[in-house]
């Protein structure tokens, strides 16, 4: 403002000034308080359902052991109505674990939905690791060692090598079985395996033969 102008005229400035913005301002304002409303409002939208999802969770934990049904029901209820929540998607993987035994087709089913649909990269890969073991038990070793086939795995490396060298050593792939046990012992994430039994396990394999040819040789 023109230090120059007497102190009426710049008042006078001012309030021109206010006239002319006064919408705009009160305009901003008001956007912003309804911005803000609106995020808190949603905010406490999430947590509510997220609360919910976790209470149908609880009750499917208490009641999988001894009422398959009613869990059955309250996964059912988990995806129609939190399609999105982590809270869904553990509730399948603890349905999974539940079915190994009695429909390991079912289980598999479960396993691959958390793959395929959690936003979680953790969560996912879990039920990737556990969808793995399920296919190579149901001998179905090609397509569980493309569900392992994983660009980078992070962290679960180490995990994912020695599920590897299982399926390979399965198959009578020793040197791929030798490969993947010696990569579970120093890849990422190897603080998380049974590195003891790991070992025991590329012992048993450096001391069997590479191939049938030199089985019969010898």
């Amino acid at each position: 403002m023109d230090e120059y102008l007497t102190e009426r005229e710049q008042i006078e400035v001012i309030k021109q000034w206010w006239r002319e913005n006064r919408w705009f301002l009160l305009g901003g304002i008001a956007v912003a308080g309804l911005g803000y409303f609106g995020y808190y409002q949603y905010q406490a939208y999430r947590t509510a359902r997220a609360e919910q999802a976790g209470d149908l969770y609880v009750r499917l934990q208490q009641t999988i052991e001894d009422d398959r049904e009613g869990a059955e029901e309250l996964l059912s209820q988990l995806r129609a109505e939190y399609a999105d929540s982590a809270y869904t998607h553990q509730a399948s993987l603890l349905m999974a674990k539940e079915l190994l035994i009695t429909d390991t087709a079912r289980a598999a089913q479960e396993l691959r939905q958390v793959v395929e649909e959690s936003d979680d990269p953790g969560l996912a890969f879990i039920a990737r690791l556990r969808l793995a073991r399920v296919l190579a038990y149901q001998t179905n070793y090609a397509e569980a060692l493309e569900v392992l086939d994983v660009e980078d795995p992070g962290q679960f490396a180490a995990r994912m090598n020695e599920i590897k060298g299982d399926i390979h050593a399965a198959m009578g792939e020793i040197e791929a079985a030798r490969a993947a046990y010696t990569q579970a012992l120093t890849a990422p994430g190897s603080e998380s395996v049974d590195r003891n039994f790991v070992q025991m396990k590329l012992n048993q394999l450096l001391e069997a033969p590479s191939t049938p040819e030199t089985a019969e040789g010898a």
